[in-house]
């Protein structure tokens, strides 16, 4: 895509990811598939990545993630890298027809959790420490995949006006790039596509 690659730096200074929000999928369920639409998406999302020199993948174990990354990584020629605590955000251990009050609570209050659910608190943590860790782990460009409540909060939890409104407003799939300064302090923008 014109301009994607434009947005990425290659700076001493800063190390930089790139997050990935999975394609249009068929449901919740870690084993639910991409659309048909959801499909098309990671084809053009590949084509669109090309032109980033991107040189490690780390993914969700949720089949729409690897479905969302496995053409880029097969046009890459480079292989995918499982990380659990990268799996979506646990609001509920079972459906429950109001989880989008339950994603705004979680904004609100980082210790909130149903009984059986996760707190935001609880991940972030584990997605920040995934997410470091692949900073951490001296590659060029690395790409992580993910879900959106997981990257919402990591996103609030480095600029704090990215709460609700912002995980509403992300798309699938939706790249940001999140970049970490010297004096380790984070900053992102969504790239154009």
């Amino acid at each position: 895509m014109a301009g994607l690659a434009d947005a990425w730096s290659d700076q001493q200074t800063m190390q930089q990811v790139l997050l990935v929000r999975h394609c249009e999928t068929t449901g919740q369920d870690p084993e639910a598939p991409l659309t048909a639409a959801g499909a098309d998406q990671a084809l053009r999302l590949a084509e669109r990545l090309s032109s980033f020199p991107i040189d490690h993948l780390v993914c969700s174990p949720y089949m729409r993630a690897l479905a969302t990354i496995r053409p880029f990584a097969e046009r890459a020629g480079l292989d995918v890298h499982i990380d659990e605590r990268l799996a979506e955000h646990r609001l509920s251990p079972e459906p429950v027809d109001h989880w989008r009050d339950l994603v705004r609570r979680s904004f609100e209050e980082p210790d909130f959790a149903v009984p059986g659910g996760e707190s935001e608190r609880e991940t972030l943590l584990r997605g920040r420490a995934a997410i470091e860790s692949v900073l951490d782990g001296g590659h060029h460009l690395p790409l992580v995949v993910s879900h959106g409540q997981l990257l919402g909060l990591v996103l609030h939890s480095v600029d704090p006006t990215f709460g609700y409104a912002g995980w509403a407003s992300l798309r699938n799939p939706d790249v940001h790039l999140l970049e970490r300064n010297r004096g380790n302090v984070f900053s992102f923008h969504r790239l154009p596509g």
